[in-house]
């Protein structure tokens, strides 16, 4: 990744179509199914990112596969859905370890040492820490 930033549009589409190892009209067929969102000019021209030729790729990859455009969006949209989970049971696993060594923290700080005494019915109580 360079420092611009994986999500900086700057490639024009004969650049991208280049670097994705497609021809230009493909990228434009891609993005008319949704494929892929490339960011626009003000006049309206078609600039990639880094993150934009990789998601080509990975279109191109499953194409290789047999995979029709439609089965290569779907496929595409669990990807996205299972990284977003992914990162949530992530997030969730570290709330749940902060909530369980808080609470173990409050239970060490709420023990209080009581003198423990041992009664048998009828006799005196007998304390176990004086034996």
């Amino acid at each position: 990744m360079s420092a611009r930033g994986h999500h900086q549009a700057v490639y024009v589409i004969s650049v991208a179509a280049e670097l994705a190892g497609m021809h230009p009209q493909t990228l434009r067929i891609y993005e008319r199914r949704g494929l892929v969102r490339p960011a626009r000019t003000q006049g309206g021209n078609r600039r990639y990112s880094d993150a934009d030729i990789e998601t080509l790729q990975r279109i191109s990859d499953l194409a290789e596969q047999g995979m029709n455009l439609e089965g290569i969006r779907r496929v595409m949209e669990l990807e996205a859905e299972n990284e977003r989970l992914r990162g949530e049971v992530e997030r969730l696993r570290a709330v749940a370890e902060h909530a369980e060594s808080d609470a173990a923290r409050r239970q060490r700080r709420d023990l209080v040492p009581l003198r423990q005494a041992v009664a048998i019915f009828g006799e005196r109580p007998r304390f176990l820490d004086r034996e």
